[in-house]
């Protein structure tokens, strides 16, 4: 949890402002492939300025995900940072994006941090740009060299067909090569 902020000292008071330090974790808040690193807190700095509506807080984030690679599994940690801009009012519309302001004094980021970080989670991360991934056949990694899996054996049933399609592949060199030595008699 990020923990509840202080702010009245600023409700009612257009103009004033003050920076508050935020620290700590956001729960459940995961894909398949990534999630929040569990031993890293998100940090960051809010600006919280007083406005006629209610209270205005911009800042940034920063923090780690714990991911998988969407090619290879490998397991790998990234940071991330992120900036916010975001209202709390008193009374916030349904359909819109404002945080409700406690009538007390108080807002809690938690909801805003959760959502601002949960769409920087990456649906698909890659443990880096030129990632082989993962054999089809025996599921080797093939970021470590060439698999060394064997060629499946073709089911005997279609060998025929594979006799058949030799002999199309056989026919078709003989063909070219007639054409090609049509061509070299007209041409001489």
């Amino acid at each position: 949890m990020i923990g509840t902020i202080d702010v009245r000292d600023l409700v009612g008071r257009p103009g004033a402002s003050k920076v508050e330090q935020l620290s700590g974790t956001v729960e459940d808040l995961e894909t398949e492939l990534a999630s929040l690193a569990r031993d890293a807190p998100i940090r960051g700095e809010l600006v919280l300025e007083s406005i006629v509506e209610g209270i205005f807080a911009s800042g940034r984030l920063e923090g780690a995900f714990e991911l998988r690679c969407a090619r290879c599994l490998r397991e790998f940690e990234q940071g991330f940072a992120v900036e916010l801009h975001e209202f709390f009012v008193p009374f916030p519309h349904e359909d819109s994006d404002e945080y409700p302001l406690e009538p007390e004094g108080f807002l809690e980021p938690d909801q805003m941090v959760r959502d601002v970080v949960g769409v920087e989670l990456p649906f698909a991360p890659v443990c880096r740009p030129d990632c082989r991934g993962l054999c089809a056949r025996c599921g080797g990694d093939l970021n470590l060299g060439e698999c060394t899996c064997e060629e499946p054996r073709i089911d005997p049933r279609w060998e025929g067909l594979d006799v058949l399609l030799e002999e199309l592949r056989h026919d078709g060199d003989d063909q070219t090569d007639q054409a090609d030595d049509q061509a070299e008699t007209q041409e001489g």
